[in-house]
C-alpha cells in the first residue's frame, strides 16, 4: 500500500457537472456569470487544502447547447487572474488551445497568471475537437486529429522555450549603476520549425514556478503521447479500475520512453461525484438528475464531444459509413466502433449509449464508501486521486471538503495543511 498524500483537483463548471444541475440548485440562475460564483467554490476547494481548480474552455458553441446548459464560457486566464486575488495558496489551472493560439502570446499570458498568482498557475494543454472553431478564427477547415496533435508538440515546445527566456537570476536590481537586469541572461527562442516562428524573449522576468505546470487529458494514442513527453498532471483515464491501472502502466512506460521520471506525473482521473448522507439519499439526488436529463441533449452531445457539428446530422439514420473508420479522437473511435456493430441503428440510439470523456464515471454514494473508493483506486496503483466534478455546485464539493477530507486525513492519506506555495509544490509526493 502506498503511502503518499492523495492529490485532488476541483473542477469548476456552471452549477455542476451533471447536464440537469442548473435545474435542481436553489442559486440565482443567472449566478454563474457572475465572480461570486466562482470565488466562492475556489475558497471552498482551497479550505479543502486541494492541489487546484479547473476551468475548461470552449472557443466555439453549437448553438443546440443554450437549450440545455448555461453558458460560461469565459477566457480562463481572466477568470483565474480574479480568483489569484481572492485565494491564497490553491493552484489555477486553465485551458488554452495550441490549434487556436500563437505560442509566444499563450506563453506570456500564462506565465502572467503565474506571477500574478505567486506561482500557482497551471495550463491544460487542448488541440481542440470542434470542428466549429474554425470559422470564429477566420479558418476554412479544422485541422484532422493527426496535425492538430503534430502541431501541438511544435506549440508546446516553443512556449516552454519562451518561459525560459530569461534565467533565475537575471533582475540585478543594481540602482547605483542603473542595471536592473542581466541582458547576458536573456535567452530568445529564435525557432523557427515547421509551423511557428517565434523570435523574443517574454517582456518580464522568468515567474514564480520558472513554468507554469503542464496538464494534459487526451485519451486517444497521441493524447497519451503528448501528456507522456510534457504533462505533470493529466486528468484523463478509463472508467474501471483494471483499465486505469493498464492506463496508468501504458502511460507511465511512454513517460520513461520519453526520458522523464513517472513519479513527476501525477494522475487525477475526472470522476463526477453526487454525496448523500446514506447511500439512499445519494441515489436519490442522482435519479433526480438523470430524470430531468434530456435525450435530445445526450444525442448531440455525444456527437458534439466526438468533434461532429450535431446540426449536420439526421439523429434517426444511422451513422454515415464514412465516419465508421478508426482513428480520431477517443470519443469519435468509440461512436464508430458502436455504428459498426450495428450499421442501421439510428444515430440517437447509438449515440444514446456511448459513455466517455470527462465524468465518464459517476459516483454515488456516502463520504465513508467515497473515501474507500479513492484509497482502492490509489492502492492499486491507478491513480494519485482525482479531479474532483461535482454532479451539482457548490453542493458536491462542500461535502467533499466537510465530510470525505477528514476521513481521509484520519488515516494519514490526505495534507493536513500546504506546506508549498506553488502548485508545482502541492503536486509533489
Amino acid at each position: 500500500m502506498t503511502a503518499d498524500s492523495l492529490h485532488f483537483n476541483a473542477f469548476i463548471w456552471p452549477n455542476g457537472y451533471h447536464e440537469s444541475a442548473w435545474r435542481v440548485v436553489d442559486d440565482d440562475v443567472r449566478g454563474v456569470l457572475g465572480l461570486p460564483y466562482y470565488a466562492g467554490i475556489a475558497r471552498t476547494a482551497e479550505r479543502g487544502l486541494m492541489d487546484s481548480i479547473f476551468l475548461a474552455d470552449n472557443i466555439a458553441i453549437a448553438e443546440y447547447r443554450v437549450t440545455h446548459l448555461p453558458q460560461t464560457q469565459f477566457d480562463p486566464i481572466s477568470v483565474l487572474s480574479a480568483l489569484a486575488a481572492v485565494t491564497e495558496k490553491i493552484g489555477l489551472i486553465g485551458t488554452g488551445s495550441t490549434t487556436y493560439n500563437k505560442p509566444w502570446e499563450l506563453a506570456r499570458r500564462f506565465a502572467t497568471l503565474d506571477h500574478l498568482s505567486g506561482g500557482r498557475a497551471g495550463w491544460n494543454i487542448v488541440t481542440t475537437i470542434t470542428p466549429l472553431a474554425a470559422a470564429n478564427f477566420g479558418e476554412k477547415a479544422h485541422p484532422d486529429h493527426a496535425d492538430r496533435y503534430e502541431r501541438a508538440h511544435e506549440f508546446v515546445d516553443v512556449v516552454t522555450r519562451a518561459w525560459d527566456s530569461w534565467d533565475d537570476d537575471a533582475i540585478v536590481g543594481d540602482r547605483e549603476n542603473g542595471v536592473w537586469a542581466d541582458r547576458a541572461k536573456l535567452h530568445a527562442p529564435r525557432f523557427h520549425g515547421r509551423f511557428y516562428d517565434v523570435e523574443g524573449v517574454l517582456p518580464f522576468p522568468r515567474s514564480p514556478q520558472g513554468r507554469p505546470v503542464l496538464v494534459q487529458a487526451g485519451q486517444s494514442a497521441a493524447g497519451i503521447g503528448l501528456a507522456a513527453r510534457y504533462a505533470e498532471l493529466v486528468f484523463s483515464g478509463p472508467p474501471s479500475l483494471a483499465a486505469a491501472v493498464k492506463f496508468r502502466a501504458e502511460l507511465d512506460a511512454q513517460v520513461v520512453a520519453a526520458g522523464r521520471d513517472p513519479k513527476g506525473v501525477r494522475v487525477l482521473p475526472a470522476l463526477m461525484v453526487t454525496l448523500g448522507g446514506t447511500e439512499a439519499e445519494a441515489k436519490a439526488r442522482a435519479e433526480r438528475l438523470e430524470e430531468l436529463a434530456s435525450p435530445e441533449f445526450r444525442w448531440q452531445n455525444a456527437l458534439y464531444t466526438a468533434g461532429l457539428d450535431p446540426d449536420a446530422f439526421d439523429p434517426d439514420a444511422p451513422l454515415p459509413a464514412e465516419l465508421r473508420a478508426e482513428g480520431g479522437s477517443s470519443r469519435l473511435q468509440q461512436l464508430a466502433a458502436a455504428a459498426r456493430e450495428r450499421p442501421e441503428a439510428p444515430l440517437r440510439e447509438i449515440a444514446a449509449a456511448i459513455t466517455g470523456g470527462a465524468g465518464q464515471v459517476h459516483f454515488v454514494g456516502t463520504p465513508e464508501q467515497f473515501a474507500d473508493h479513492v484509497l482502492t483506486w490509489q492502492d492499486a496503483g491507478a491513480v494519485d486521486g482525482f479531479t474532483i466534478m461535482g454532479s451539482t455546485l457548490p453542493y458536491e464539493l462542500a461535502a467533499f471538503v466537510d465530510h470525505v477530507v477528514p476521513i481521509l486525513q484520519r488515516k494519514g492519506r490526505y495534507r493536513t495543511e500546504y506546506t508549498g506555495s506553488t502548485l508545482r509544490e502541492h503536486l509533489a509526493p
